[in-house]
């Protein structure tokens, strides 16, 4: 019995298709083609993954003969029909859409609260502020940061387990998510103008109270529009497989489970971005020193546009990212 004779019959025990097993193992659906087809071999690391999917050994797998085999009790079949979420992938993105906007909230939220509760007991001042004020802005940012943290990682290793996943969406799913996206920038609008309505008319009377609902409806605003725009955001997969370039090292890509072709394209989009990092970088540092000579040189009123430069620098930096974007798909 061959190889792939025990890989068809092990695909179709669980009505797994090669989309969804090329998903599961990092490679492209070619790569289960033409391992089926017998036209190549998989790698060591890709056969011992396939081992732990299918629960069997690799003798098993390569030389053996699994077709007379019971399907194991824990072996879930797949759903048949279009491609489906094998990896956690929809779980892991609503993950991230609810804790990234958490922490940002809470942040702003610090603020607001350190707007309100600024002078009520008497500390010392740092930097001209009230020192109550900034101990609970600093208390707000490690809160924010403890929700930002774990998802910055979590998502790392996502990124790393699995480096390429196949775009399962519907267009109604994406026809879903833009309309979730419209009410959520819509809300997040409102709230924020609701915020300057109240600084507005509690300005004179009770300013502290007047900044602190600015600011509480402002976290209560980009919660909204930040969760709206990355649920929009997970339904794009083919960004996600791209930003996977960029986001992992070398080291990482290289251990990856995937096919040559894949990892070659990974490996381009990384030193692209390297690219327009160091452009990047560049720019920002001669941005830097012309503000800091505007703000310490320079004499009013040109003194009072130094932080011009870093919006000028910022402009740069697009400028050249799309560039360096557009140059690379043209070639």
């Amino acid at each position: 019995m061959s190889f792939r004779d025990n890989l068809q019959h092990l695909r179709a025990e669980r009505n797994m298709t090669q989309e969804q097993l090329a998903m599961l193992l990092g490679v492209s659906r070619q790569s289960v083609t033409k391992w089926e087809a017998e036209r190549s071999q998989p790698e060591m690391d890709k056969l011992l993954k396939m081992c732990e999917i299918f629960d069997c050994t690799l003798d098993e797998l390569v030389t053996g003969d699994l077709t007379g085999r019971a399907a194991p009790a824990t072996a879930a079949p797949i759903p048949a029909g279009p491609p489906t979420d094998v990896c956690g992938y929809e779980e892991h993105q609503r993950m991230m859409a609810l804790k990234v906007p958490t922490g940002v909230a809470l942040i702003l939220l610090g603020i607001a609260l350190g707007l309100l509760f600024e002078g009520a007991v008497e500390l010392a001042s740092w930097n001209g502020r009230d020192g109550l004020f900034v101990i609970i802005v600093l208390v707000g940012i490690l809160a924010g940061l403890a929700f930002l943290v774990p998802a910055g990682m979590e998502h790392t290793a996502f990124q790393k387990a699995h480096p390429y996943v196949e775009d399962f969406y519907t267009d109604e799913d994406r026809a879903a998510a833009r309309r979730q996206f419209s009410t959520a920038l819509i809300a997040g609008l409102a709230l924020i103008f609701a915020g300057i309505g109240c600084v507005l008319m509690l300005e004179k009377t009770a300013e502290n109270w007047g900044l602190f609902f600015l600011m509480f409806f402002i976290a209560l605003g980009v919660w909204w529009i930040v969760r709206g725009g990355m649920l929009l955001g997970r339904v794009n997969v083919e960004e996600y497989n791209r930003s996977v370039g960029e986001d992992l090292e070398v080291e990482d890509i290289m251990a990856a489970r995937l096919d040559e072709v894949r990892r070659d394209v990974l490996l381009a989009q990384k030193r692209e971005g390297e690219k327009i990092g160091a452009i990047c970088g560049a720019i920002m540092i001669a941005a830097t020193i012309v503000g800091l000579l505007l703000l310490f040189c320079a004499q009013p009123p040109a003194q009072n546009w130094f932080w011009m430069s870093w919006v000028v620098g910022g402009l740069a930096c697009g400028i050249v990212s799309t560039l360096m974007h557009a140059f690379r798909r043209e070639g």
